[in-house]
């Protein structure tokens, strides 16, 4: 089959892979039927994770083509959605809500790779999800964002506890806090705040529900949110960006006992403790325990209630996912769908 591998920063290629097989009894195998570009596949691309011939790709829809003698719940012929990350979704941390932490937990970016025709998924059981039917193809998009990203910002709204009269503000404009304020729209926020200063991330903003949008960042962001708010800041930030001023200006943002929900990759981000400690708020973040949220999510999405399908705004067939990666690095695209 043809997939994704980087073999270091910058330097991305498709080429021939081994079909995947059925290894444990657990196992099942999908022939993808789209996936696409993360913006976390941009820190090995520039270096900042270590990439060494790594297979690609995390996010990820299609057709059950192969089951293992114990796969139960999803069978050969159903269009899935699975989670970026693989679980069991029985052991006492799935079930309590966390299935990124799961005993069996795998990142499927580390040794599945699913930019490619097809992807073995362990622990299908708990980690895949069936949709309804065989979607029409104008809700492909948007099944596929919930494998991550609408999944991650919806996790980050929770966190967060966005809800009814609740201010919310998002720090990042890119898939994640796109998503973010689409989940705190549907949560019920009573106003949500973008922060962002790109033309067109802002008008897809607005288009998912927030109400204002800041262009300042760091600490003249912190000083706009807090005049928004009566000097209070807000009752839900959502930190969706993973850098240290990106971090600092969500911790700022945030009201005392207000709750901050991050899902940013934040490498080399140092938290100084007496501000945390003096900040008196609620934190709550990590990789999102997408699988939680994804029948909720898909049936959303299959009612036409939400389209998070909207955040792509670059599609491309797989053989060109290194122009996709390009066009990502350089921000002139804020999420690539991969079609096969």
């Amino acid at each position: 089959m043809r997939g994704v591998v980087m073999y270091t920063a910058g330097d991305v290629r498709v080429e021939e892979r081994e079909d995947p097989k059925i290894i444990e009894p657990t196992d099942a195998i999908v022939k993808l039927t789209a996936t696409c570009i993360c913006g976390s596949d941009l820190w090995p691309y520039r270096g900042i994770e270590p990439a060494d011939h790594q297979v690609m790709g995390h996010e990820y829809v299609g057709v059950v083509e192969e089951v293992g003698s114990e796969v139960k719940n999803v069978k050969v012929g159903d269009f899935v959605v699975g989670s970026f990350v693989i679980s069991d979704n029985t052991c006492e941390i799935c079930q309590a809500g966390f299935q990124s932490k799961c005993v069996h937990a795998e990142f499927v970016s580390q040794t599945i790779g699913t930019q490619a025709e097809k992807a073995r998924i362990p622990h299908a059981d708990g980690t895949l999800v069936a949709t309804p039917g065989q979607p029409d193809p104008e809700l492909i998009p948007a099944l596929l964002a919930a494998s991550d990203v609408l999944g991650t910002g919806w996790y980050a709204a929770v966190a967060a506890q966005a809800g009814p009269g609740k201010t919310v503000a998002v720090v990042g404009d890119g898939a994640v806090g796109l998503m973010a304020v689409l989940a705190a729209k549907q949560l019920g926020a009573e106003r949500i705040i973008a922060m962002s200063r790109h033309p067109e991330r802002q008008k897809l903003a607005r288009y998912y529900g927030a109400t204002d949008i800041v262009e300042e960042r760091g600490e003249a962001g912190v000083a706009k949110i807090k005049e928004m708010t009566g000097g209070y800041g807000a009752h839900s930030v959502i930190e969706a960006v993973g850098t240290q001023e990106s971090f600092m200006q969500a911790v700022g943002a945030t009201r005392g006992g207000g709750h901050l929900g991050y899902v940013g990759v934040n490498y080399d981000v140092q938290i100084p403790g007496i501000e945390l400690f003096f900040a008196g708020i609620h934190t709550l973040g990590g990789p999102a325990p997408v699988r939680r949220f994804l029948p909720d999510l898909i049936q959303l999405i299959w009612d036409r209630t939400i389209n998070p399908g909207k955040v792509f705004d670059l599609t491309l067939p797989l053989e060109r996912a290194p122009e996709g990666y390009k066009a990502m690095d350089e921000r002139r695209a804020t999420k690539v769908l991969l079609t096969l």
